[in-house]
């Protein structure tokens, strides 16, 4: 059975970490929305707005949104990671999606937690950066909220599993 599932929350939370011990259990294929956003060199910031432009973001979903669709006829599990600071972002995708069967977990922490588990990878945003998103994501009312907490990254896929049930 093919549905799609997105992880969204702040830098440092776990999504990157979470999506890839979720995809490698299910089997789905993982999307990175921030690598799409790199890869395609729009992941800037406007100096405006202090954040990237929801444009960005929606020319994102457009360049995946084919690909995704075509998995998801052939019985494929999409998994989606992102910040998804933009609310219509989010909605966007969800209703290109809308055919589909599709779940969106909220990952949540505390700004102190993010902040330390950014400090402890390979490539470090800063403090400054995971206070920006930080304070950038928003409840939007769509998806469960799962405490990531203190909590080991093995412990938290599997009670998302165990949601999907």
């Amino acid at each position: 059975m093919s549905y799609y599932i997105i992880i969204r929350g702040p830098l440092g939370v776990g999504k990157s970490t979470i999506s890839g011990i979720l995809a490698k259990r299910l089997g789905a294929r993982h999307v990175s929305i921030d690598q799409i956003l790199e890869e395609n060199r729009l992941d800037q910031a406007d100096k405006k707005e202090g954040r990237i432009p929801l444009k960005n973001f929606i020319q994102a979903n457009e360049m995946i949104i084919d690909d995704v669709r075509k998995n998801l006829n052939r019985g494929k599990i999409i998994l989606f990671d992102g910040c998804f600071y933009h609310e219509e972002q989010l909605k966007d995708l969800i209703e290109k999606l809308s055919r589909y069967k599709g779940f969106v977990f909220n990952l949540k922490a505390s700004l102190k937690e993010c902040i330390n588990r950014d400090s402890n990878r390979k490539r470090v945003y800063g403090k400054d950066a995971a206070t920006a998103v930080y304070g950038m994501i928003k409840d939007y009312g769509i998806g469960e909220d799962i405490n990531t907490e203190n909590r080991d990254e093995d412990d938290v896929a599997e009670e998302i599993i165990e949601k999907l049930k």
